[in-house]
């Protein structure tokens, strides 16, 4: 187990699977103690700790819903009760309903809103309030806010949101010394992003990468690990593009 995290807590937030599943265990493999939060899935969030635990890191899994602001601060107490600090925030947790403009309801619109945008922009909030100096916060894009896909509207919508939060704060937070930028992926093998996708979609994506392959969970996760890293202390404000070519 690497060191380099030693004594830093982070939170990431929808990591009971997919790729905030493999950002905890990578953080919990370089030292960090680690808060597993989730919505709805407490089995597979316990599953993750205990992963971690094994490796012979720290972890706790921790209930909220990101879509109130109720839930992000309790995600925040029940952090700051169990480990008294916070150093690093993964702001991974989403949602995306794929649907035509004509077709998109108001509760569509409200939940993709509500936990993309919301539940990202205050749990900021938060770490900007308890975050030790010279933390990292991290946010999480689309890369296909730079496409022109059908059905893609609302979600690619709460992103550009982000991207541009990510940048006004930066000057914000970094009177602590604070870092923050965001991760704009590509297509990544993931459940979430297989579910009602055929074989022919998923490889002609496939095929619109520059790299020729579909991401997994660790090329998103690999990428954290250096923005948590001493070795990016002077980037802040940027979204980075992780996608192998997507175009």
């Amino acid at each position: 187990m690497s060191k380099e995290l030693h004594h830093k807590v982070a939170i990431v937030t929808g990591s009971s699977r997919g790729i905030g599943r493999m950002i905890a265990l990578q953080l919990g493999a370089m030292g960090a103690r680690v808060i597993v939060n989730y919505a709805n899935s407490p089995a597979k969030a316990e599953q993750v700790v205990q992963q971690i635990i094994e490796a012979g890191g720290e972890a706790a899994a921790v209930q909220a819903d990101l879509s109130h602001i109720d839930g992000v601060n309790s995600l925040f107490d029940r952090t700051l009760e169990r480990w008294g600090q916070l150093d690093i925030l993964v702001n991974n947790a989403g949602v995306n309903i794929y649907k035509p403009l004509g077709e998109v309801t108001e509760e569509d619109f409200d939940l993709q809103f509500n936990l993309n945008v919301k539940g990202t922009f205050f749990a900021c909030q938060q770490a900007m309030k308890h975050m030790n100096e010279y933390g990292r916060i991290i946010n999480f894009s689309t890369s296909v806010v730079g496409q022109m896909f059908p059905t893609y509207s609302v979600y690619a919508g709460t992103k550009g949101a982000v991207e541009q939060f990510t940048r006004q704060l930066a000057k914000e937070v970094a009177v602590k010394q604070i870092t923050i930028n965001a991760i704009a992926p590509g297509p990544v093998n993931t459940e979430l992003f297989n579910e009602g996708k055929t074989g022919q979609q998923i490889e002609a994506l496939r095929k619109s990468a520059a790299l020729g392959r579909i991401g997994e969970p660790e090329d998103i996760a690999n990428v954290i690990e250096f923005l948590v890293s001493g070795k990016s202390q002077w980037i802040t404000g940027q979204t980075i593009r992780v996608n192998g070519g997507f175009i």
